[in-house]
């Protein structure tokens, strides 16, 4: 009973600290992806200026409403090359209350006084030791002149525009190699006047999401995607349900062993009781009878294990959400201690797995009591 205990409450803490992991990560991509992004099917580029986009701009459920302007560069800085992404963006880009969230040093500044400023991902940083501090010393970002054709002089194949970083900010993998400028700056770095890579929506609350993309899928027609935030990072959802069920069934495995533990209890348990096995059997007892008796203690004792486990863990859960019991190390700035989420998906399917090993393990176990029951009656 003390293993099942152990398994069910391990099986409970682990899938709620993960489910914790989950939604801080998915919390702080939200910080940065938007709910809707709209993308051209084919080519790099398109036209937002048309009746339909500028319709869905000023539909009233829109929050922010955001023109992006993308593309690969070379990044320099004190003489150290880098390729990253330059990321224009429009001024309701700042709409986002938690951009701050994301930012390890500086702020989210991308102009003030007139000036363009650029907040600059860690793997730029890290990888061309950036000062942000150093207002004198800028980057300068290099892309192809789309205007030199053959030129003599190699220099003239490349547009350079300098620009002070304000800020550095920390996401993943996936986003900390992207430089985010002002639009503006990026038309001009890039010679495009007009054309935007994406547009990013996002909805005032208790706006349906899923309506809404359906809507713009249907009127949009098929030069465009329409994407909702899993769709724009399948990747990363994939590898969260992967690992989530990769650790489900390894601590599945931790607990048959437990379970599997109750067939050598109840066999020792038969052996004992062989003698008043054969007196049951003797006042008229059945083999069905006494295959009954010691199913449903197998399965007392993994369900009570497991009762027990479940509030376990649900009570460890809660004192980590309210007083961090379990601290992941002071040199972190975003999380102090381990996350926790609760579901209720997690505790129905943890019983559910318990009982089905459960069963197995019991119906093993009764089967055992009466293999050798006519020799015992024999003998006694």
């Amino acid at each position: 009973m003390l293993g099942v205990l152990i398994g069910s409450a391990a099986l409970i803490i682990i899938l709620s600290v993960f489910n914790g992991f989950e939604e801080t990560i998915l919390s702080l991509y939200s910080n940065f992806t938007p709910e809707i992004k709209i993308e051209p099917r084919l080519g790099k580029t398109f036209d937002p200026n048309t009746p339909y986009f500028n319709g869905l701009h000023s539909d009233p459920r829109v929050f922010s409403y955001t023109e992006v302007l993308q593309e690969k560069v070379l990044i320099k800085y004190d003489d150290k090359p880098f390729i990253g992404s330059i990321k224009g963006v429009s001024r309701e880009f700042l709409k986002n209350p938690q951009l701050d969230s994301i930012i390890q040093t500086g702020s989210f500044t991308l102009k003030t006084n007139g000036q363009y400023y650029a907040v600059i991902g860690s793997a730029v940083q890290n990888s061309l030791g950036i000062n942000i501090h150093d207002q004198f010393n800028p980057i300068a970002i290099y892309s192809p002149n789309r205007e030199a054709g053959n030129a003599a002089n190699p220099l003239e194949e490349f547009v350079v525009r300098s620009i002070t970083p304000s800020g550095v900010f920390a996401l993943g993998q996936e986003f900390d190699d992207i430089v985010v400028a002002p639009i503006g700056f990026v038309r001009d770095l890039l010679n495009q006047p007009k054309n935007v890579s994406s547009l990013e929506i996002n909805y005032k609350k208790g706006t349906d999401l899923d309506a809404v993309q359906n809507v713009i899928k249907d009127k949009i027609g098929n030069k465009f995607t329409v994407k909702n935030r899993r769709e724009q990072n399948t990747e990363l959802y994939k590898t969260l349900n992967y690992e989530r069920w990769f650790i489900f069934m390894i601590l599945t495995f931790v607990l048959i062993i437990a379970i599997f533990n109750i067939i050598g209890s109840l066999t020792m348990l038969v052996i004992d009781k062989l003698k008043d096995i054969a007196v049951l059997t003797s006042l008229g007892a059945d083999k069905q009878l006494i295959q009954r008796i010691f199913f449903f203690e197998g399965m007392m004792i993994s369900i009570i294990g497991c009762i027990a486990g479940i509030v376990l863990g649900l009570a460890f859960c809660i004192l980590q959400q309210r007083f961090g019991l379990v601290k992941m190390g002071s040199k972190l700035s975003v999380l102090d201690a381990y996350p926790v989420s609760l579901r209720i998906s997690d505790f129905v399917l943890v019983f559910l797995t318990v009982s089905a090993v459960s069963v197995i393990a019991s119906g093993i176990s009764a089967r055992l009591s009466v293999k050798r029951l006519n020799d015992i009656k024999q003998d006694l």
